[in-house]
């Protein structure tokens, strides 16, 4: 098993054991849905960055689900436990 790599992946749980994380967590979801606003877009531009901006949030608001998934994988000795 490789040790950096498990290392990381139980850095990262600690990390979302903490109440930093809870807060960050709930913020962007209640960015996300200000964000999410069609009324509030000002033209194409607008509406591609707002996109970019909730394909951030998403991608952060699953990290955690995929790191255990992840880290699970590496515990049972599957090869793609990589992010």
């Amino acid at each position: 098993m490789d040790k950096d790599l498990e290392k990381y992946y139980e850095d990262m749980l600690s990390m979302f054991r903490t109440s930093g994380w809870t807060t960050l967590t709930e913020d962007l979801l209640v960015n996300a849905e200000g964000i999410n606003s069609i009324e509030n877009t000002k033209d194409n531009a607008d509406l591609y960055f707002r996109k970019g901006q909730l394909y951030v949030i998403g991608t952060l608001l699953s990290l955690e689900e995929q790191v255990r998934n992840a880290y699970e994988d590496l515990q049972n000795g599957e090869s793609n436990a990589s992010l």
